[in-house]
């Protein structure tokens, strides 16, 4: 699942994006209100962690554009202020929770995972299928006809990406700096290992073969046509 954190303090955002990333979670990270607003808009993200003091357009601003927008993903406020009216004002405007900085670690993820098990507006798929292979996104767990297969957290994202854009040829660049929050670097080969491990698991011992490697492209999961 992708995460959203709108977050100006530097340190807090890393944090968060870091720990997130750890859970097993697809992360993106802006720093200022209208940058947020334009990911909520466009990236899609399953949840957005919206601070409320942010530059160019406070947390409020940015909620009710994003509301404004149609869009519907739940909302996690984080803030400084510890004052009713403004738990009050944010859980008006549409927001799904509240947590004042500062907090644990270990609560905010508690608070991620609740969230995101309601799904979006009831209706946010909390899975992903493509022929008889299954992903639990609430729980992290992948199995293939019916077994069991155990991923590291990396092997998860990476497949989580792939089934999430089935169909759909993505270049190492893009997986490069989904899953592993770093530019792609023509001399590593980080991403051709993960991959050649995830096909071991999800792939060698089933038919069909789902993972393809594209020539000079990169890598698609699709369901390949009868020959």
């Amino acid at each position: 699942m992708k995460i959203l954190i709108v977050e100006d303090e530097p340190k807090t955002g890393d944090y968060l994006r870091q720990g997130l990333r750890e859970a097993g979670f697809t992360v993106d990270l802006a720093t200022t209100g209208p940058d947020g607003l334009h990911l909520a808009l466009h990236a899609d993200p399953d949840l957005v962690i919206l601070d409320v003091m942010l530059p160019g357009m406070d947390g409020w601003q940015v909620l009710r554009a994003i509301r404004t927008g149609g869009k519907t993903m739940p909302v996690l406020f984080l803030t400084a202020r510890d004052q009713v009216d403004d738990r009050v004002k944010g859980l008006e405007m549409g927001a799904d929770d509240y947590l004042v900085k500062p907090f644990s670690f270990a609560e905010l993820l508690a608070r991620v995972r609740t969230i995101l098990r309601r799904g979006r507006s009831g209706t946010e798929a909390t899975s992903l299928q493509v022929a008889d292979l299954e992903l639990d996104l609430l729980r992290r767990r992948v199995s293939r006809a019916g077994k069991r297969i155990d991923l590291t957290a990396k092997e998860f994202g990476l497949l989580e990406l792939l089934m999430r854009r089935q169909g759909e040829v993505l270049p190492r660049s893009l997986i490069a700096s989904q899953v592993w929050d770093m530019n792609f670097d023509s001399d590593t080969n980080v991403i051709e290992v993960a991959m050649r491990r995830l096909r071991a698991k999800v792939d060698d011992s089933f038919e069909p073969r789902l993972i393809q490697t594209v020539r000079g492209m990169g890598y698609v999961l699709e369901v390949p046509e009868p020959a």
